[in-house]
């Protein structure tokens, strides 16, 4: 990040120069080159926070329910399930990239921003349930046990009891699907070709110099230094939280 920072602040010229070129050569032209750009860096900003929010939300909504079934379960389906879905997890999705491409192609999914919401909730879904079934199980059924002899049904006993408990694992593992959508590359520069639709990812790829033999190392570092501002921030605000969800569910008390 120290490096970006200083690339995106100093001139083509004084990058070659090196250290001897420290004391001159430091620019804003950067900066101003991303956001006075059509459309404005800004926007790739907010189609890439637009993404992964509403893929962050999708992929929760359907992996709570999966991952609690799965935690509550016993015997060799639950083996099964579980060695199921991490044969998926690693699977490098890479290899399913022409599938989801003859996909988009025949449902008229290109140049939708929800509908990229789609593959990204289905990909992040496998590490999503088990992350959150790992969770789930550490919590002891007898206090399952007692909201039942009180009368609260299914969804009420998650809402009102172990999602609560389960806060810091449900919030690392939406972060971890959040940076996934964010930093995701080959299906958003496939399923997007508007300008005014492109994600952070592909945007930053379209970067051009002044000639065809120019490479804009500067701009290049700025657009770095203003797409991870969002993601560093939310890392320190929410840090403890975050290391509480990954270790929930590692080891027993």
């Amino acid at each position: 990040m120290v490096w970006q920072l200083y690339t995106s602040l100093r001139t083509p010229e004084a990058l070659l120069a090196g250290w001897a070129g420290l004391a001159s050569g430091w620019t804003l032209a950067n900066y101003a080159q991303i956001l006075t750009g059509d459309p404005p860096f800004w926007r790739y900003l907010l189609n890439s926070t637009l993404v992964g929010g509403v893929s962050t939300l999708l992929t929760l909504l359907l992996a709570i329910p999966c991952a609690y079934g799965l935690a509550r379960r016993s015997g060799a389906l639950r083996l099964v399930m579980g060695g199921t879905l991490l044969a998926t997890a690693v699977f490098p999705y890479v290899l399913l990239f022409l599938a989801l491409l003859e996909v988009a192609r025949h449902f008229g999914l290109a140049n939708n921003l929800l509908a990229l919401c789609l593959p990204y909730a289905g990909l992040s879904l496998p590490l999503a349930v088990l992350l959150l079934q790992a969770a789930f199980a550490e919590l002891p059924p007898e206090l399952e046990e007692s909201a039942v002899l009180e009368g609260l049904s299914l969804l009420q006993r998650l809402r009102w009891i172990l999602l609560p408990l389960l806060g810091p694992a449900v919030f690392s593992t939406a972060l971890l699907v959040f940076l996934f959508s964010w930093n995701e590359f080959p299906i958003a520069l496939t399923w997007l070709s508007r300008s005014e639709l492109l994600t952070l990812a592909p945007a930053m790829a379209r970067i051009a110099g002044s000639s065809v033999y120019t490479v804009p190392y500067g701009a290049f570092a700025a657009a770095t230094v203003l797409g991870s501002v969002p993601l560093l921030v939310l890392l320190l605000v929410f840090q403890r939280p975050i290391v509480a969800g990954l270790t929930q569910g590692a080891i027993k008390g």
